[in-house]
């Protein structure tokens, strides 16, 4: 047994000298504290960043396909009432929604940027106790209301019961509204009412819009329009001004959910029209990309850039539609970014290597003074001695 313990004695890599043999001095305590102070400084630096997460990122080919995606906004256009504006979108594969109401809302503003009313954009006509009947009389005590489509009905037993279904009904037709008051609907809701008493008024519209995951457009039009032959028009022709001001302030466009660290280069971005009529457009690109937190959860978003452009709708197509668009696309290419902590092993390295070197380099540098104040202290003695 004793042989054993001898041949692990010889193995000692750290053989013991005696506390005789020992020479303290002053300037090795000195160099004691202070590297023992920046030890203690640079341990508590690598737990700190050992506490902390670092994001990992990646890319990877986008292969996704089949999905949808929500666009959320919030734009303010202070010169164009609430009543004259709309959203539409427009994709690649030819799906198409014009005016939307769903998950949208309007705040009328007056010029000095105060809300005066905040709603949910809506359809729907008020009830009214005699309108007119598609047969051309008022609606009787126990008689069904089916409203007349003014000559835009697709067959016998279509009915408009408001002034958006007839709306709807020209734009299926292609026709514009130039008889727009002599709609009973449209009089009786107070549709022009509304738009002579917002007359003035700017308007913020926010909200969020799921399209297909495909490259394509939505965009804020100043008058409600509708399509024919790949042109816009205007269905508000007796109430269109000479041209819209299509100023406007982009409080928030993000494409999909938010999640750390991500920035949108088109929030708080402000546009003033001061001449004519046009179109502004934002021409995206939009990155897919997925975040996971330190805890595991998935955040599927998208990051984008962006150009823009204006054209003086003076010097191109007349039947060009005044109003702000936004044409996206999509990048092939998807961006990954992974919270985590640096591991245990990594942290424990790091630790080890501090102690390690400071110590390595005080105990050099502490030699150096040592042999140095030796030599001095012999000069001395010998000068003495003479």
């Amino acid at each position: 047994m004793n042989t054993v313990f001898n041949k692990l004695r010889n193995l000692d890599a750290y053989p013991k000298v005696n506390e005789d043999f020992y020479s303290r001095t002053l300037s090795g305590g000195i160099i004691t504290l202070v590297s023992s102070l920046a030890i203690l400084l640079l341990v508590f630096s690598e737990f700190t960043l050992y506490l902390h997460t670092v994001t990992e990122t990646k890319l990877l080919v986008d292969t996704s396909r089949g999905e949808t995606f929500h666009i959320n906004f919030d734009v303010t256009f202070p010169a164009i009432p609430c009543t004259l504006l709309s959203v539409e979108t427009m994709d690649i594969s030819g799906e198409q929604h014009h005016d939307i109401k769903h998950d949208i809302i309007k705040k009328r503003i007056n010029a000095h940027g105060d809300v005066i009313e905040s709603k949910p954009d809506g359809i729907g006509a008020p009830k009214i106790e005699k309108p007119l009947q598609r047969h051309g009389g008022r609606l009787d005590k126990n008689e069904t209301y089916c409203g007349s489509c003014f000559g835009a009905e697709q067959s016998d037993d279509d009915c408009c019961n408001s002034c958006e279904e007839v709306r709807e009904a020209y734009r299926r037709k292609g026709w514009a509204m130039t008889n727009a008051d002599l709609i009973d609907q449209c009089k009786r809701e107070g549709f022009f009412e509304r738009i002579k008493e917002e007359d003035g008024e700017g308007c913020n519209i926010h909200g969020s819009l799921e399209v297909n995951r495909v490259a394509g457009n939505f965009h804020f039009a100043a008058g409600k329009s509708f399509h024919q032959s790949s042109f816009f028009f205007d269905d508000l022709i007796s109430f269109q001004k000479d041209s819209y001001n299509i100023s406007h302030r982009i409080n928030r466009l993000a494409f999909g959910e938010y999640f750390p660290g991500v920035v949108n280069p088109l929030d708080g971005g402000q546009w003033t029209h001061k001449t004519s009529n046009g179109m502004y457009q934002y021409f995206i690109k939009v990155v897919p990309t997925i975040y996971t937190d330190i805890r595991g959860r998935t955040v599927n978003s998208n990051q984008y850039s962006v150009t823009e452009h204006f054209k003086d709708l003076e010097f191109i197509s007349p039947n060009s539609h005044p109003g702000v668009f936004f044409f996206y696309d999509f990048s092939p290419i998807k961006v990954t970014f992974k919270e985590e902590h640096i591991s245990f092993l990594h942290f424990i390295t790091n630790i080890c290597a501090v102690i390690g070197g400071i110590f390595t380099v005080a105990g050099i540098f502490d030699s150096f003074v040592y042999y140095g104040q030796r030599k001095i202290k012999k000069k001395v003695e010998i000068g003495k001695f003479r």
